[in-house]
């Protein structure tokens, strides 16, 4: 495209929504310096959204390792995940975006239709060996940005002694009607039946969708019955006590509070709770989330891709893409996933984490199911969609609205 067209979608995509928040990973706050092309033609400029590692970690280690692999010198740059996205624009805006750029799965579509990432066609990066369900999330108007480094999801942590004491055998929770009644005996012998984050923001959202999702719901169509009948199973949830109205207000971060207590039979909550859980002092078990009529529901992909900003320079692509080749190595993404708390995009490295880690195997399962929110060619279309959702979730647990009234204001709105 001309430099004139180029500058016009990115100015656009400056002052859209851009950043939908990182509800699924647990990276810390923190920031890093700036910093680009400017380090000259042997250093090449990675921005990630992993301040919470200093140089002393594992994974700047990686980063470095990799350089040298190469024969290049790395200079990485840490940010928030909420600044990432508008620094990634302005520096486009300027000219001067960094050589890698890792950076949350849903904002890999806006910044692909600002025309600031190559594509895998551009910068010859192979993704063949990565599950097709998690590429999706990378993909926009039949062209793929980029490669994942790994994928998180939700799942159902529960608490073995409430069930247990409860009468409740978790083997026969297989749907929607089978997880109620649980919820109905674990009130009845005095227990909290079960926690999630319905707050007003992405994370409401987020949490939202395996049970959209799992009804058979569309997001291009959130007003239908099948979505009616997924906000109605929350809101009759908390109608009867099965959930704590502090769920309009949890973050997931409060919600696994909520579950360490040891109070609650179950917590929707993602793979990075798994060191938690470990800690929480009780004996925990881990179940896909349920469709409403059995099956596992499609959890939406937590994650961050691995992209190439576009250069004026074209002859940097090649380094570029060696790189990356390097840092979604086989073994390399095993090592990085584990650190991450991750699940790896490829089903080679998938089998490496169970064969080591047992407790990893229904998070595999969950991911292998799971669906990226910017997938189905929603792509910049989601960040209003979500907003939608999650205020019309707000209106239906708080009272309001009813589930059908604040999913049909959802839609009229989103359009």
């Amino acid at each position: 495209m001309n430099s004139s067209s180029r500058q016009r979608r990115l100015t656009a995509a400056a002052v859209t929504a851009l950043a939908v928040a990182v509800t699924a990973t647990a990276c810390s706050s923190g920031s890093g310096s700036s910093g680009a092309n400017g380090a000259g033609s042997g250093t090449y400029t990675i921005w990630d959204p992993y301040p919470q590692f200093d140089k002393a970690s594992a994974w700047a280690k990686l980063l470095d390792q990799c350089g040298t692999q190469v024969g290049v010198k790395v200079k990485r740059t840490a940010f928030d995940t909420s600044d990432l996205g508008n620094k990634t624009l302005l520096a486009a805006q300027q000219g001067n975006s960094p050589d890698l750029l890792i950076v949350d799965n849903p904002v890999v579509s806006t910044l692909a239709e600002a025309g600031v990432l190559t594509t895998t066609d551009d910068n010859k990066l192979d993704t063949s060996k990565v599950d097709p369900n998690l590429l999706a999330a990378g993909q926009s108007g039949g062209k793929t940005y980029g490669a994942p480094i790994g994928a998180n999801t939700l799942a159902l942590y529960y608490n073995k002694k409430v069930l247990k004491a409860a009468g409740v055998d978790i083997a026969a929770v297989k749907d929607w009607t089978s997880l109620t009644a649980a919820l109905a005996k674990v009130k009845r012998a005095g227990k909290k039946g079960i926690t999630f984050s319905a707050i007003g923001t992405e994370e409401g959202s987020f949490q939202f969708l395996p049970w959209f999702w799992g009804a058979g719901a569309k997001l291009t169509e959130p007003d239908s019955a099948q979505a009616v009948s997924a906000l109605t199973l929350w809101k009759d949830w908390l109608k009867n006590g099965y959930a704590p109205n502090s769920v309009l207000n949890n973050t997931q971060t409060t919600s696994w509070q909520e579950f360490a207590s040891g109070d609650y039979a179950f917590s929707e909550n993602g793979t990075w709770q798994l060191a938690n859980a470990k800690k929480a002092g009780f004996d925990y078990g881990v179940l896909p989330i349920p469709g409403a009529n059995g099956g596992n529901a499609a959890a939406p992909t937590g994650g961050e891709f691995v992209t190439v900003p576009v250069q004026q320079d074209t002859g940097r692509y090649a380094t570029s893409q060696k790189l990356v080749t390097c840092l979604t190595s086989t073994d390399n993404l095993y090592n990085t996933d584990t650190t991450l708390s991750y699940v790896a995009p490829t089903s080679e490295v998938q089998a490496k984490q169970v064969a080591a880690n047992a407790d990893l195997k229904p998070w595999v399962d969950a991911v292998r199911t799971a669906k990226g929110r910017t997938s189905d060619n929603l792509g910049t279309k989601y960040p209003k969609i979500s907003e939608q959702l999650w205020k019309a979730v707000q209106s239906a647990l708080s009272g309001s609205k009813s589930p059908k009234d604040a999913l049909t204001s959802a839609q009229a709105a989103a359009k």
